[in-house]
């Protein structure tokens, strides 16, 4: 099973709840309200935003007020740029990034489909932007309400 890691999710996390204060006009959020809206440890987002910082993700904004902003519109704000700010790079095996890994790589076959599927994966992540999962959220939050609706 090829998994995300915990440092990914819960990124994401972060960047998806900073884009829904960004939506809602309130901008810079206090890291400590993050953790509890994501049931997430406050030191781990603490680790997290650093790299996010460095990729000019987000933003923090000093003084009353203060707190931490995405550096763009969610629109403009791909999964694959969040994804490797947080790790690097989403290729499925070490081999696609690095040529020099792996002596083999010339007669490889496996090299190949490794290859084209993370080319694949990169190519999804690129084109999920927060914007997107916000919509998706919208639509199932509105879903969720009609089942309830309906079931009265």
């Amino acid at each position: 099973m090829i998994k995300v890691s915990t440092k990914r999710r819960y990124g994401f996390r972060l960047m998806l709840n900073l884009a829904r204060h960004y939506n809602s006009g309130t901008k810079a959020v206090i890291l400590r309200n993050v953790a509890e809206e994501e049931e997430i440890s406050l030191r781990y987002l603490e680790q997290i935003i650093i790299p996010l910082k460095i990729y000019k993700l987000v933003k923090s904004i000093r003084g009353a007020g203060g707190g931490y902003t995405l550096a763009r519109k969610p629109s403009e704000i791909n999964l694959c740029k969040i994804l490797e700010a947080l790790e690097g790079s989403c290729a499925l095996v070490d081999c696609i990034e690095d040529k020099d890994f792996c002596d083999r790589l010339p007669t490889c076959a496996a090299y190949e489909i490794w290859k084209e599927a993370s080319q694949i994966l990169k190519n999804y992540f690129e084109r999920v932007t927060l914007q997107y999962v916000l919509d998706v959220c919208g639509k199932k939050k509105a879903k969720g309400k009609e089942k309830a609706r309906v079931r009265r």
